[in-house]
């Protein structure tokens, strides 16, 4: 006997666009803040923070 395969959810087109908006909002949001604590620890670490020595 043939067990029928699970196809889980099955979004609409229009699921499916307002999900993929939403990863790529999520995603900017990410790489934003990255940006932003990169750029603080650069402005607190200061522009001469390669000539110290190790």
């Amino acid at each position: 006997m043939a067990v029928p395969k699970d196809r889980g959810i099955v979004l609409s087109p229009a699921q499916q666009r307002s999900r993929r908006a939403r990863n790529v909002a999520i995603g900017l949001i990410i790489g934003l803040l990255v940006m932003i604590v990169y750029a603080l620890t650069i402005a607190k670490l200061g522009s001469h923070v390669g000539d110290r020595a190790l």
